[in-house]
């Protein structure tokens, strides 16, 4: 069995992958929607979003398997991250790298893996990856699709980020507008941008504007 190596930005890699904030979180249906039409489209028995951590490979979304993880240095989606385009295995036990791998001689017994690097902030970080117990090899349009649900996996982890920061931002204006009204002192705010002045309540009272 051939362990897969670390990639020369590992340590930048991780930390773009910790950043996504995705590691060891719940099932979210908009990862799990893509997974599942990709498992429709290509006829797979397993799709995963799979991301490669330290020591092992984590799935955020998973069709067909139970596991919630496996160890890194039996990934086949370790491999997948040294590359820059999909990484394809047509028949494992054929394969001097993966043949006595515990992945293809026991449960899930792969024979067929085919794995597209997802990148975020320049980093692969991890992978969209299909299996099958069966030998098999994507046609240049099947790769196409592949491709295109990794894409898609790629903009719903920015639009979570963006998401997630809108709502950090939200929270923040709240808590600090929640300090300024307890202080009970007069002041207000005005977004160069727009135009818009707002003022709270206290310096309403001031200027006489109720």
């Amino acid at each position: 069995m051939q362990t897969p190596v670390f990639p020369i930005s590992e340590t930048e890699r991780l930390t773009a992958l910790n950043n996504t904030g995705l590691l060891d979180t719940g099932p979210e249906e908009r990862f799990d929607r893509l997974t599942h039409l990709a498992q429709l489209c290509l006829g797979t028995e397993i799709v995963l979003i799979s991301l490669v951590d330290s020591n092992r490979q984590w799935f955020k979304s998973k069709q067909g398997l139970d596991a919630c993880e496996t160890s890194r240095d039996i990934s086949f989606c370790g491999h997948t991250i040294l590359g820059e385009s999909i990484f394809e295995v047509a028949d494992a036990l054929l394969d001097r790298r993966f043949a006595d791998n515990p992945l293809v001689v026991s449960a899930p017994y792969i024979r067929f893996y085919a794995g597209v690097p997802l990148v975020c902030n320049g980093e692969k970080i991890g992978t969209l990856c299909f299996i099958d117990s069966k030998p098999r090899q994507f046609t240049d349009k099947e790769r196409n699709i592949a491709y295109g649900f990794a894409k898609s996996i790629e903009q719903e982890i920015i639009d979570r980020l963006q998401n997630q920061a809108h709502e950090q931002l939200a929270a923040s204006e709240l808590m600090y507008r929640s300090v300024l009204e307890g202080t009970r002192v007069g002041t207000w705010q005005w977004n160069v941008q727009t135009g818009d002045t707002v003022l709270n309540e206290r310096w309403a009272e001031i200027i006489g504007y109720t």
